[in-house]
């Protein structure tokens, strides 16, 4: 018998002599799947121009904020040198990271490439899936510390997979390291702590403490929940055999924050999601997997949806002045000219001008409406500019206030501010009456605040002008400056000393003898109604909560409808539906889609239905199997389903013929095993020649 015959069938893989080649190849760039002609267009250039920047600005503000928790375990497995004598306890760090961080074993990754790198230390990363036991994981590390410092491949190893243990380690680290008087730690860094399995954990620490005087180990490990994980896991007798160092990344929450305070939520993203379509992101977010990387990807979604449903949307890109935007809107044709002009905001634009001339032009001559678009842009990109001003000058002064009637976070004002016109919600005239209650200083600290909210604006757009960004207009900004200058000097001088009134006459007229009560009644009602007297301080204190409504919020805050804006259904993303349906799937339609018309997934001619009831014999088994069985009750009996699938299937059997092909009941069989794997069915009690029908 060949030694490669079995009874069951299998790959046998002969060598021939053929080698391992040393080293690795590089990984080549995917290329895109796209054709040059989609490629070149102007709403795919404008996407990818734009999303490159701001993938850029999101790595760097993830690499900061996981930047000083690096630098902190980069210190602590430094300062793990063995120099002195083994204390008995193994030194231990626990990183804290949070449910669902951006990509949790990516970190893990970059942390090991760092210590690598920036320390004197050997790093193995333990995988959950490579410690099932403790033999298994045991052969891991030794395998990772050997092979980390294994320059070539060869093509048979030099020792066996069940070879592998720390005795091995052991002879190999003291042959390689006795010559160096500083010797380099062993790094394991287990990123799953929770999935292990607690008796291999308690065995690992043991083992790795019996060896720890002459194998200088170093644990990290990666805890998603709570430091009281691994007081729970481990117990008293092993907790004693590590040193334990916590460190603490930032939560998910705080990530997002960061992420829309500095790049999503900015005037420097040309892209806005509408409040709904924005809260759809968010409850995701929030309610089912704290996900910041999802969150990120489904913004990108919207963004690429919202470029791609017309090309005209690329007139919403970031760009460096007028020039460039006269250069994208020559590239326009004349039917992307004419869906500008359909545009709901436009009307009310053409409404609005005086000259008739000037109507029949922007409807009739294509040239004339080229002319105009790049300013017609241009204050569009100056509206969100003042627009997110405006509402980081709101979280500045209502963040803190009690109860929160707004909320604290930018994006809770956002969806507000977006969805409607926030200064007549109650919460906002609840936020103005507590802002009017706070003391001078204090509402001289919340001036300062505004006032560095516009200073960090004007400095902001300054640094992006270097760069070669769009000029904003900051002229309405310094204005708003210095009208707050202005009230809070005269804030600053002003006293609590009441002003002179006529309220000591009044109540002597009150307090006149021979009057009625219904007399004193009515004047005690027209009294009640007069301004009462109020200090220097109150009065202008009502004077910069008027500003504050009047000049900044009611001027900058108006939600971006078409009919405050022109153009502004290019920069804003509205199709909360089409969102919802590719973030948010629905498994069990698309599985009723794919088995009842597979036609639709497939593209195939011979699947193609005329009706969506019917049945075809081309039709996969799996499909001919659910759809009669659509067909059935609660009970199932199988051999009607029998005749009736082999019935369809095939077109040969004559119809005396009593005898079911083997080939077809197989057939038949393992359909209704997939329909049972998939949930619709499930063997019946009652009747073991039925099945139960699951779903309705």
């Amino acid at each position: 018998m060949d030694v490669t015959n079995s009874v069951s069938k299998g790959v046998f893989v002969f060598k021939n002599g053929a080698s391992r080649a040393k080293g690795r190849k590089k990984a080549q760039p995917c290329k895109s799947f796209l054709e040059n002609q989609v490629t070149k267009q102007l709403w795919f250039q404008g996407y990818r121009k734009d999303w490159d920047r701001l993938q850029a600005m999101i790595e760097k503000l993830q690499c900061g904020s996981y930047g000083k928790i690096l630098d902190d375990l980069l210190a602590f497995v430094e300062n793990c040198y063995f120099a002195q004598d083994y204390d008995g306890a193994l030194p231990t760090a626990a990183l804290l990271t949070g449910i669902n961080q951006i990509d949790h074993l990516s970190q893990f990754e970059k942390l090991a490439d760092n210590i690598r790198n920036n320390t004197f230390s050997n790093v193995v990363i333990l995988q959950s899936r490579d410690g099932s036991n403790i033999k298994h994981a045991i052969e891991t590390i030794v395998e990772g510390f050997i092979e980390d410092q294994t320059s070539d491949y060869s093509e048979e190893k030099l020792l066996r997979k069940n070879q592998l243990n720390l005795s091995v380690l052991k002879a190999w680290y003291l042959e390689k390291q006795h010559q160096r008087e500083r010797k380099p730690n062993l790094t394991i860094i287990l990123p799953d702590f929770e999935l292990f399995s607690p008796k291999v954990l308690q065995d690992l620490i043991l083992i790795l403490n019996s060896y720890g005087h002459s194998l200088p180990f170093v644990l990290i490990f990666g805890v998603a929940t709570a430091i009281t994980t691994i007081h729970n896991v481990l117990p008293y007798h092993v907790m004693s055999k590590i040193k334990l160092s916590s460190f603490q990344s930032e939560p998910s929450i705080t990530n997002l924050n960061i992420l829309l305070d500095q790049v999503l939520l900015t005037p420097y993203c040309p892209f806005h999601l509408s409040g709904k379509s924005f809260k759809l992101l968010l409850d995701i977010f929030l309610f089912y997997d704290f996900s910041v990387n999802g969150f990120v990807q489904g913004f990108k979604y919207a963004y690429l949806e919202h470029y791609f449903q017309r090309p005209i949307h690329a007139l919403c890109s970031i760009v460096r002045d007028e020039d460039d935007l006269t250069v994208m809107v020559d590239q326009l044709t004349a039917c992307e000219l004419e869906e500008i002009r359909q545009l709901p905001s436009i009307r009310p634009f053409v409404e609005s001008l005086q000259d008739p001339q000037a109507v029949i032009n922007f409807f009739n001559d294509d040239t004339h409406l080229r002319t105009v678009l790049p300013a017609m842009l241009i204050r569009v990109h100056n509206y969100w500019f003042t627009f997110h001003c405006a509402l980081e000058i709101l979280r500045s002064l209502v963040s803190d206030l009690p109860k929160a009637p707004l909320g604290k976070q930018l994006r809770d004002l956002y969806c507000c501010a977006v969805s409607s016109d926030i200064t007549v919600l109650p919460e906002f005239k609840e936020c103005i009456q507590l802002l009017s209650f706070l003391s001078k200083e204090e509402m001289l600290q919340k001036i300062k605040a505004v006032l560095d909210v516009v200073l960090n604006y004007v400095t902001r757009n300054d640094q992006l002008s270097m760069e070669g960004c769009l000029l904003y207009e900051v002229a309405p900004l310094e204005e708003l400056a210095n009208g707050l200058a202005v009230l809070a000097d005269e804030l600053v001088a002003a006293t609590y000393d009441l002003l002179p009134g006529e309220q000591g006459n009044d109540q002597q007229q009150l307090l006149s003898p021979g009057m009625g009560r219904q007399e004193l009644r009515e004047k005690l009602l027209t009294a009640a109604r007069h301004n009462k007297q109020e200090s220097a301080v109150t009065r202008t204190m009502g004077r910069l909560m008027d500003y504050f409504v009047t000049q900044i919020f009611q001027r900058f805050l108006r939600p971006p409808f078409s009919q405050s804006m022109p153009l502004i259904e290019l920069f804003l993303f509205t199709d909360t539906t089409a969102l919802r349906r590719h973030i948010i799937g629905a498994p069990r339609g698309a599985v009723h889609t794919a088995l009842n018309n597979p036609q639709y997934y497939t593209q195939c001619d011979c699947c193609a239905l005329e009706d969506s009831a019917s049945i075809v014999p081309s039709l996969p088994d799996l499909s001919v199997a659910y759809k009669l069985h659509l067909e059935c009750g609660r009970m199932i009996n199988l051999f009607d389903w029998l005749q009736a699938f082999r019935t369809v299937v095939d077109e040969t059997n004559a119809e005396e013929e009593q005898q079911v092909d083997p080939k077809i009941q197989a057939r038949f069989t393992r359909a209704v095993a997939e329909l049972q794997f998939l949930g619709f069915i499930k063997t019946s009690k009652k009747k073991t020649d039925h099945v139960t029908r699951l779903t309705w």
